[in-house]
């Protein structure tokens, strides 16, 4: 069983706050300094040969955080895709955004629809979660087969893995290979639960706003050091040191 390329990487970008604190500003510089870590990350992607780079900008979740901050996060998330959707096109690459809009501005709304039809092609592309939840990704595929089969358009007994697997959101790219989240702790926090199911994970101590080209070649090397199986076994392995679920 042989290693695969590396396609896909998604991050939790986390420790943007620590990071400020630990400078002795306020959370916004650690944001700001988060978002301005995006390009060279991109970039860096692009060295390794990885096709999509997706992004855990905004949680679900993260709607809960004092209002300052929510504000704080979304002139910046506004800047941003004013500022980097022509670039973005210019260097090849395409630019979705996934997750709940409706509880974005209008003004937001109307910034990523923009961005989008800017970005719109490309040989790699760039995926921005904002108002994203896993829980809420394998909800919104749930409703949408119920819809189907309410339709008549599917029958109950079509529904399995791989048709609910295209009815989740990335459906159409490459499968999810490596999730790496940032800022020391061990979760992924609600993040592309359905995609992640075969995922190699990497945990990094490093703040987002520190994580730089370096910090992604050690996460691309440890992939390619590790054997995935799929649940299956490589032909060099006993049977006897495999535990049974073999993942």
């Amino acid at each position: 069983m042989e290693s695969q390329k590396l396609k896909h990487v998604a991050i939790i970008m986390d420790g943007n706050n620590r990071w400020a604190k630990q400078r002795g500003m306020l959370g916004a510089a650690g944001h700001k300094a988060g978002v301005e870590r995006i390009r060279d990350v991109l970039k860096a992607c692009k060295s390794h040969d990885i096709d999509v780079l997706t992004l855990f900008a905004f949680s679900s979740e993260n709607w809960r955080r004092p209002m300052k901050e929510v504000d704080a996060l979304m002139g910046l998330f506004l800047s941003y895709l004013k500022r980097e959707a022509k670039k973005l096109q210019a260097e090849g690459v395409a630019l979705r955004i996934i997750g709940n809009r409706a509880r974005f501005s209008p003004r937001i709304q109307k910034a990523m629809s923009e961005a989008e039809s800017i970005a719109s092609e490309g040989t790699r592309t760039l995926v921005i979660a904002a108002d994203y939840g896993g829980k809420w990704d394998i909800a919104q595929a749930s409703r949408r087969l119920a819809e189907q089969v309410a339709a008549g358009e599917l029958s109950p007994d079509d529904i399995n893995e791989e048709v609910f697997g295209d009815a989740v959101s990335l459906s159409d790219l490459p499968p999810l290979d490596l999730l790496i989240r940032t800022g020391g702790d061990y979760r992924i926090s609600n993040f592309l639960l359905w995609q992640a199911a075969y995922a190699e994970l990497f945990f990094t101590n490093v703040f987002w706003p520190d994580f730089n080209e370096a910090s992604l070649s050690e996460a691309v090397e440890a992939f390619y050091r590790r054997q995935r199986r799929f649940g299956g076994r490589l032909p060099e392995e006993d049977e006897s040191t495999v535990g049974v679920a073999g993942a």
